[in-house]
């Protein structure tokens, strides 16, 4: 009953940001909302961008890509000159090459995949300088890219699709920064440490035994990794800990901030394009199978875990609490989990590989669907208007005319860059997890044998291309071979999506609006939805199916029961 009125009050607080938050941007965007102008024209004058000019997609993605390569080159040095910078109480060395290398690309693509313990390898400079600044410019790179998309499909007969200065500029000031600062001071009141006092010293008198507690600047980093749906946490226990998720309030508030943008950008599109129904279209696709994929793990997790069974335990009233906070519980850590794997969150507050094979399997397969439900800060919304142009195509096959959505005729050069945005991800997933799975290097990462090991692998190549960023678990990861693979995948997830898509907006933008006819396919109706939904399944299944059926699938069945 308790998850019960958690389900109720979540669905209320999205509800109301899904409106206000979505209509806020909107004004933001549009350059209705100036409040913080006195900070904006500063930033605009050191980057020497004018404001009222205007970027043809071409420029627009060079803009995203030379920023993202300025981040990368800025943070690897941090990395390297980490023993000899300040904020640095502890004394750590400079990381390692690779491990720095893997670890600046996957906090600048927005992935914060973490093959290290945070506590143990980065600095307060680090933690602050790259990672919790990433956590902020990469999440608005995200939400920037999904804006110049709808401008593509709002805006007729244009070359432009808007400036990326000014739309990064505005999504950090006006948008993240407010909320995370708000965010932080509950945190801080809940318990959450934010400090720069150094580790914590503490002498147990009754063992004689000295215990060294890291702590440092954790709230603020905290809430941005969730609310930029980033993931990566201060320490290797990520929202497991104390430190970073003290109490309930604080575990369901990460859940609303990790969903509370990706949410309200619906809003946003739609009231973008003028017609609202559109993207509650969006949205209720997102919610049918975020809705899905939450009860096939609750239920899963529910049930206990199979493998304690078989040792013995078979009296398990919780369910499968291997590998979970018992303050939390079996319910809201599957609901913290799934939330973090239907977006491109990554975050977790209990061990995905102590999870059943089903629920291993259920925050699997939503990162293979392509984190659309509602997916990360900004690439949940491209992402799925990616399906949404490939659904259209498809439906006017159906009914043998011309496709259509939002007024847009969709052609040759759409559908391509449609397929070629939806298809970089399976196939840099499969291919790169073929070639772990076959030398030596790769398949010495796993800690377990057989069909679960398979799974490891597996998952963290579907985690880091769908730049979400949690790991199985049981994957010895910071080696070179995963840390350059890896990066591989990151940056495949980030970059070779993204141009399609600007491409698509800078398409789209050109063309006229066609007025709508008795045979024009309705993108506002529940048929629609419908066809969506099913073309997302169908293309994650058609793509994957094989590759779960020797991880989870076959794990599950080994344990002698159907579900």
């Amino acid at each position: 009953m308790t998850f019960a009125w958690t389900i109720v009050a979540l669905v209320g607080v999205l509800a109301i940001c899904w409106r206000f938050l979505g209509a806020y941007m909107v004004a933001v965007f549009e350059g209705r909302t100036r409040w913080l102008a006195f900070v904006e024209r500063p930033v605009y004058r050191l980057l020497k961008v004018d404001t009222r000019t205007e970027q043809s997609w071409q420029r627009y993605a060079t803009s995203v890509i030379m920023f993202s390569g300025v981040a990368l080159l800025f943070g690897y040095l941090i990395f390297r000159l980490q023993g000899h910078l300040p904020l640095n109480p502890q004394h750590f060395a400079a990381v390692r090459s690779d491990t720095a290398w893997n670890t600046v690309v996957s906090f600048v693509t927005n992935t914060n995949w973490q093959s290290y313990a945070g506590e143990t390898t980065m600095s307060y400079l680090s933690q602050m300088g790259v990672l919790a600044l990433q956590n902020f410019l990469s999440a608005s790179v995200g939400i920037a890219v999904a804006v110049a998309l709808i401008r593509g499909f709002s805006r007729k007969g244009s070359k432009t699709i808007g400036n990326f200065w000014v739309d990064f500029v505005r999504t950090t000031l006006y948008v993240l920064l407010p909320i995370a600062f708000v965010a932080a001071m509950i945190f801080i009141a809940q318990g959450a440490l934010q400090t720069f006092a150094g580790p914590a010293e503490v002498y147990n008198t009754l063992t004689g035994a000295t215990q060294t507690l890291p702590r440092g600047p954790i709230a603020s980093q905290e809430v941005i990794k969730q609310l930029g749906t980033n993931g990566g946490g201060f320490f290797n226990a990520n929202g497991a800990g104390p430190f970073e998720n003290p109490t309930g309030l604080t575990n369901f508030l990460s859940i609303v901030l990790i969903l509370c943008i990706p949410v309200a950008l619906t809003y946003t599109f739609g009231k973008m394009v003028l017609s609202i129904r559109q993207g509650v279209a969006i949205l209720a696709v997102m919610g049918i199978l975020f809705g899905g994929w939450l009860a096939m793990a609750t239920v899963a997790e529910g049930q206990g875990n199979p493998a304690v069974a078989a040792a013995g335990v078979t009296h398990q009233p919780e369910g499968n609490m291997e590998g979970k906070e018992t303050r939390f519980g079996t319910a809201s850590s599957t609901l913290y989990n799934i939330t973090a794997t239907q977006t491109s969150t990554g975050s977790v507050n209990s061990a995905a590989d102590s999870y059943t094979p089903m629920g291993g399997f259920a925050m699997l397969t939503g990162m293979m669907l392509g984190e659309v439900s509602p997916g990360g800060v900004g690439t949940g919304l491209y992402s799925m208007l990616l399906f949404a142009v490939i659904t259209v195509f498809i439906g006017g096959l159906m009914v043998g005319r011309t496709p259509e959505y939002l007024g847009k005729k969709i052609q040759a050069r759409e559908v391509k860059l449609a397929a070629l945005g939806v298809l970089v991800m399976p196939i840099t997933v499969l291919v790169l997890t073929a070639i772990a799975t076959a030398v030596g290097a790769g398949r010495a990462g796993p800690l377990n044998a057989g069909p679960h090991g398979f799974s490891e692998i597996l998952y963290a190549y579907t985690s880091q291309t769908n730049n979400n960023g949690s790991g199985f678990g049981g994957l010895s990861a910071n080696t070179p071979f995963y840390n350059i693979t890896g990066s591989i995948a990151l940056l495949m997830g980030r970059f070779a999506i993204i141009i399609p898509v600007l491409a698509l907006a800078g398409s789209l933008a050109a063309k006229q609006v066609v007025p709508a006819s008795r045979g024009t396919f309705r993108t506002d109706k529940p048929m629609f939805v419908i066809l969506l939904t099913g073309v997302v399944l169908i293309i994650g299944g058609l793509t994957f199916f094989p590759a779960v059926s020797l991880g989870p699938i076959v794990e599950h069945f080994s344990h002698g029961k159907l579900f």
